[in-house]
């Protein structure tokens, strides 16, 4: 099959690297994946006993890994925040009724 753009296809590929993962990097990607899907479902699960709070904090750390070895300071901050915002919210509910 015949490229449609070859010229362009040329001079993009200049600006790509082909680059493969380590195995903490896939590890961290995978871990990222199940946290983002706690993160995206606890809303959902707040009404019910709080549980969205638990799976609000455990996909916060199962997504901190892979951001901190991209290095992505500003996400990394706003996990931990997520995890000590919620981890108060459990403590307030539970201890300081």
């Amino acid at each position: 099959m015949k490229e449609q753009y070859p010229k362009l296809n040329k001079l993009l590929k200049i600006f790509t690297v082909d680059k493969k993962l380590s195995p903490l990097e896939r590890l961290a990607n995978r871990l990222a994946y199940a946290g983002t899907t706690l993160i995206i479902v606890s809303p959902y699960l707040l009404k019910y006993d709080d549980v969205g709070a638990y799976t609000y904090i455990l996909g916060g750390i199962l997504s901190i890994p892979q951001v901190w070895i991209a290095k992505q300071w500003n996400v990394v901050i706003i996990h931990s925040n997520l995890v000590f915002g919620y981890g108060l919210y459990i403590l307030r509910n539970t201890i300081w009724l």
